[in-house]
C-alpha cells in the first residue's frame, strides 16, 4: 500500500511539473509575441518611411515605362486540296510513294509546320531583313502619340548619321547580330494554337499600335507566301523527278502511271499558285489596338509597395534582435 501511495504522489508531482512547464512556455510565447509587437510599434516610423519610399519609387517607375499595344489576329488552317487529290488518285498513291513522290498533304500538319516556321530564327531573320526593320526592332524605346513618331535610343543608333553605336566584346562598333534581333522580335511575337478548335492566335506587341498591326499583317502574309513557295517548289521537284523516271523506263504501264501522277501534281501546283492564303485564312482579322497591353501600372505599384512594407518589417525586426543580442 505504501508503494502504491508513493507512485501516486510521484505521478501527481510529474503532472504538476508538466503543467508548470506548459504554463511557462505559454508565458514565454506571450512575452515573445508582445516583444515582437512592441518592436514593430517602436519602429513604425521606419516602416512607414521605407514603405512610402518604395511606393513612390514604384509609381515613378510605372510612369516611366513606355506604353505598348498588342495587335491580334485569329487564323484557321487554309483548306488544302492536297488531301482530295490524294484520295482521288486511289491506288496511284502507292505507286507515287514507291517512286519517292508525296502527293498528299494534311492541312493540320501544314498548319503545325507553319507555326514552327513562324517562330524559327531563320524566318524571323528573313522577315526583318526583307522589311528593313532592324532599327525599329532593336533601337526603338518608345512612341510619341502626338507626333506618331518612334523614339529611338541615340546611344544605340545615331538617327542623323544612320550608324549603329553598339560595342561588341572586342570593342568594335557593330550593328546588332541576327541572334540579338531574333531575341528582341520573339519577345514581341506570340503564336499559340487552340488544340480543340485548331485555330491559331498570332499577336504582335509594340510601342506604336499602327506599327504593331502593320507588322502583324505583314508577318501573316509572309508565312503564307513562304508556305506557298515551299509547296510549289516541292511539287515542281516531284514533276521533274517523275519526268526523269519516264525517260528511264520503257514499260508502258509505268509510263502511264507516271503521266497520271504528273497530271495531278500539275493540278496541285496550280492550286498552290492560285492560293495567296495558302497556310492560313484570317477568321478574325487584326484591328488597330486602342488600349495599352503593357505595363500593368497598378500591379507594379501594388507589388512595389508590398515589397517595401515587407522589407521594412524585416529590417526593423533584425535591428531589434541584433540590439537585444548585443545588450545580453
Amino acid at each position: 500500500m505504501a508503494d502504491k501511495r508513493d507512485k501516486r504522489l510521484r505521478g501527481y508531482k510529474d503532472k504538476s511539473l508538466d503543467n508548470s512547464n506548459l504554463s511557462a512556455n505559454e508565458f514565454e510565447d506571450e512575452i515573445d509575441l508582445r516583444e515582437l509587437f512592441d518592436a514593430l510599434w517602436s519602429g513604425k516610423i521606419k516602416i512607414i518611411v521605407i514603405t512610402a519610399v518604395f511606393a513612390v519609387a514604384s509609381v515613378i517607375y510605372a510612369l516611366s515605362v513606355p506604353n505598348q499595344y498588342k495587335a491580334t489576329t485569329v487564323l484557321a488552317p487554309a483548306q488544302s486540296d492536297g488531301g482530295a487529290l490524294s484520295s482521288a488518285l486511289g491506288g496511284l498513291g502507292g505507286f507515287a510513294s514507291l517512286a519517292g513522290v508525296s502527293i498528299g498533304g494534311g492541312k493540320s500538319s501544314e498548319s503545325q509546320i507553319a507555326q514552327q516556321i513562324m517562330k524559327s530564327w531563320s524566318f524571323v531573320d528573313s522577315f526583318i531583313a526583307d522589311n528593313d526593320l532592324a532599327v525599329e526592332v532593336y533601337a526603338a524605346e518608345g512612341w510619341s502619340k502626338d507626333s506618331g513618331d518612334l523614339q529611338i535610343n541615340q546611344n544605340v543608333y545615331d538617327s542623323e548619321s544612320g550608324d549603329w553605336l553598339i560595342e561588341d566584346s572586342d570593342g568594335n562598333i557593330t550593328p546588332p547580330t541576327s541572334w540579338e534581333l531574333f531575341k528582341v522580335f520573339s519577345g514581341m511575337l506570340s503564336v499559340s494554337e487552340d488544340k480543340k478548335s485548331g485555330l491559331v492566335s498570332v499577336s504582335m506587341e509594340y510601342y506604336s499600335p499602327e506599327v504593331a498591326k502593320e507588322w502583324l499583317d505583314r508577318y501573316v502574309s509572309a508565312i503564307n507566301e513562304h508556305m506557298q513557295s515551299r509547296q510549289i517548289a516541292k511539287v515542281s521537284n516531284n514533276i521533274d523527278y517523275l519526268e526523269a523516271q519516264i525517260d528511264k523506263t520503257s514499260i508502258a504501264e509505268m509510263r502511264e502511271v507516271f503521266y497520271t501522277i504528273i497530271e495531278e501534281q500539275t493540278k496541285n501546283k496550280m492550286v498552290a499558285e492560285a492560293s495567296p492564303d495558302y497556310a492560313f485564312v484570317a477568321v478574325s482579322p487584326s484591328m488597330l489596338p486602342e488600349e495599352i497591353s503593357q505595363p500593368k501600372r497598378s500591379k507594379i505599384c501594388i507589388v512595389g509597395t508590398l515589397l517595401g512594407g515587407m522589407l521594412a518589417v524585416l529590417l526593423v525586426l533584425v535591428d531589434h534582435y541584433v540590439r537585444g543580442s548585443q545588450k545580453s
